[in-house]
């Protein structure tokens, strides 16, 4: 009985998450990625891998690795 409790109300969340998804047309999950997040970029938070890669960029000291 509680295993039948319980995947009912996990099937109940998941109807409750998708009601927008479902009832909208075109409907979609928004994006949770850092670097689509309009809020985020106006503060200036990228995500980790833009971050990295622009910190490389600015590096004139960085090894050349084709050249060795």
């Amino acid at each position: 009985m509680t295993v039948f409790i319980a995947i009912l109300a996990v099937a109940v969340a998941v109807v409750l998450l998708c009601v927008r998804i479902l009832l909208k047309k075109g409907g979609r999950f928004s994006s949770q990625h850092i670097a689509e997040n309009r809020l985020m970029r106006s503060r200036g938070i990228t995500c980790a891998t833009s971050q990295d890669r622009s910190a490389r960029t600015g590096n004139k000291r960085r090894i050349n690795v084709k050249q060795l």
